[in-house]
């Protein structure tokens, strides 16, 4: 399988320092993001390195917020957060950045024109992980994910290219980042509620009875109640739905790209048959889709991006 230097060589990315700032994004990826990273080797080789410098550098941010060093303060984190922000405006304005991440995204952003108004949502969700605890509706909700969520389905649009005028695809691609995001809260509720963050929406969890004091005693117990079981259900339902909004936006897509974002579809989603297959356990274990399962799906997808490939040349 091609390597990371190859990569860079088909994305016309030169220098040896720009070269090293997106190999740590890379890294990045391949670390924290298998079910992604196994989607992005679906891809065309010159489109890997942007998607690597775009997940790298939201993941080191989230990291930032959701992983901070042993005794540091929210405080500290808030001012870690600004310089980000610093040396991201500094990078998409054409200077030197300190950080490779944020080097590796501004060299995205300005090969594909992805506006900088993408990146400052994202910052802003970030710092409300610093303050905000819970959400009382999916409405509130959906404010945080456009940021945290929506605007990296839109990041990653320009990249992937589409067939259709992008401002038709970009709903689509928007709804694909919040599926992906929902599915993420229903796997890692327990992990969340570790760091005293509830991301379901409160007035679905009292339809069914449910409040953070029962989550936390799922929690301790390592086991599930009847309530939250329910609640769990219906967001599941929910997230469904939005993976079915943003289904039609796969061939919205040049063909190129459609096996890769097919493949992640297909893999995330499959997460909510494993949190369903468990009764909506999510407190026993961390759901995932098993390897054998990643790689029948990713294999047919791989023929169908070299058939793409050769169809244009």
């Amino acid at each position: 399988m091609m390597g990371a230097a190859a990569e860079l060589d088909a994305a016309g990315i030169t220098g040896c320092a720009l070269r090293r700032d997106y190999a740590v994004s890379r890294a990045l990826h391949a670390r924290h993001g298998r079910t992604y990273y196994l989607a992005t080797r679906v891809l065309p080789p010159a489109r890997r390195p942007a998607v690597h410098a775009l997940y790298g550098f939201a993941r080191w941010v989230d990291d930032l917020v959701d992983e901070p060093a042993p005794g540091r303060t929210p405080e500290r984190t808030a001012g870690l957060l600004d310089g980000v922000e610093r040396d991201l405006g500094l990078a998409l304005a054409g200077g030197n950045a300190r950080s490779p991440q944020v080097r590796a995204l501004a060299d995205t952003a300005r090969r594909h024109a992805i506006p900088g108004e993408y990146f400052t949502a994202f910052m802003a969700s970030m710092r409300a992980d610093l303050t905000v605890t819970d959400y009382a509706d999916y409405a509130e909700l959906s404010g945080y994910m456009y940021g945290s969520a929506a605007v990296i389905g839109l990041q990653v649009l320009p990249v992937l290219g589409t067939v259709v005028p992008r401002s038709e695809a970009e709903p689509r691609a928007a709804a694909l980042g919040v599926a992906f995001q929902l599915t993420n809260f229903l796997r890692d509720v327990a992990e969340d509620l570790d760091r005293d963050r509830v991301y379901l929406p409160a007035d679905v969890l009292a339809r069914h009875g449910v409040d953070r004091e029962l989550l936390r005693s799922c929690r301790r117990r390592r086991g599930q109640d009847r309530r939250v079981r329910g609640a769990l259900a219906e967001l599941v339902d929910l997230n469904r739905a939005v993976y079915r909004e943003a289904e039609p936006g796969c061939a919205m897509l040049s063909p190129v790209a459609r096996p890769c974002v097919e493949t992640a579809l297909r893999l995330y989603r499959g997460i909510l048959d494993r949190i369903e297959e468990a009764d909506f356990d999510v407190w026993s274990r961390r759901h995932r889709v098993p390897r054998v399962h990643r790689a029948r799906v990713a294999a047919p997808a791989l023929a169908r991006a070299l058939a793409a490939r050769a169809r244009t040349g």
